[in-house]
């Protein structure tokens, strides 16, 4: 039962990078002025734009999530234990800069974004626990 739930959440999230990644790189402009969508704009919230950096953000979500999607297919413990941590430390640097830096995000926006970026750290973390357990 872990074992499915390991992997379903390392497809899930492989599939969340990816869903960042490639708008990120394939239309910078767009992802910065709109993400995450539904009239939310957290990436515009540190201005200025940069394409070179947008671009580079959708590289990193598209590397991420083809490692994500790759230990969910294999479901190697060493494999998914790499690339859990390397999402962690990822996710930790990204969720610590937004705890000292909220750019111009207020009130709801501000809560939703440090939220959805601390589900970052807690479900890799999750996860490598789980599937820790389940290999024991």
């Amino acid at each position: 039962m872990r074992k499915r739930l390991v992997r379903g959440g390392l497809a899930l999230l492989g599939v969340l990078h990816l869903s960042w990644g490639v708008p990120a790189t394939l239309a910078p402009r767009w992802f910065f002025d709109n993400f995450p969508g539904l009239g939310h704009a957290w990436t515009a919230a540190y201005p200025p734009y940069n394409t070179h950096l947008v671009t580079d953000l959708g590289a990193t979500f598209i590397t991420l999530g083809v490692l994500l999607m790759l230990a969910a297919w294999l479901a190697d413990r060493k494999v998914t234990a790499v690339v859990l941590c390397g999402v962690l430390v990822f996710s930790s640097l990204h969720l610590a800069f937004h705890l000292r830096d909220h750019g111009e995000l207020t009130g709801l926006d501000l809560a939703a974004s440090l939220g959805a970026l601390a589900l970052g750290v807690v479900l890799p973390a999750t996860l490598l626990v789980f599937d820790r357990r389940e290999r024991a």
